[in-house]
């Protein structure tokens, strides 16, 4: 059986999820869909004004992961449309990301809690 391959715009880092998302502000509604080259894009109904967007995405990742927003990390971009963001051990995956293959590590080798 032939594995399907990640989208390039995430990856695992442990039981956390780091997502590289392209942000577009000031859409008429939020979603999350599509992609902007290899990142994920976002539609934000938020301003780029005053951080109100970066307040605005977080809120809207702990939604779709099922993570409190404390749990959703800003790691870069803070002020470009090109965000980096961490989701640590989200409980909700959305279409398009693939759970981590139980007691295998980002390599496909098995894990310490697999072996």
């Amino acid at each position: 059986m032939q594995q399907a391959l990640a989208a390039p715009w995430y990856q695992w880092d442990g039981e956390d999820l780091l997502l590289a998302v392209h942000i577009q502000p000031r859409a008429s509604t939020d979603s999350l869909g599509g992609t902007h080259g290899d990142r994920l894009k976002i539609r934000l109904t938020a301003p780029p004004v005053d951080g109100k967007a970066n307040n605005h995405l977080i809120r809207l990742l702990a939604k779709h992961f099922g993570v409190p927003a404390r749990q959703v990390l800003l790691l870069s971009g803070e002020s470009s449309r090109a965000k980096r963001v961490r989701i640590q051990r989200p409980r909700r995956l959305p279409a398009g990301i693939q759970a981590e293959p139980a007691g295998r590590d980002r390599q496909g080798q098995p894990s310490a809690r697999g072996r």
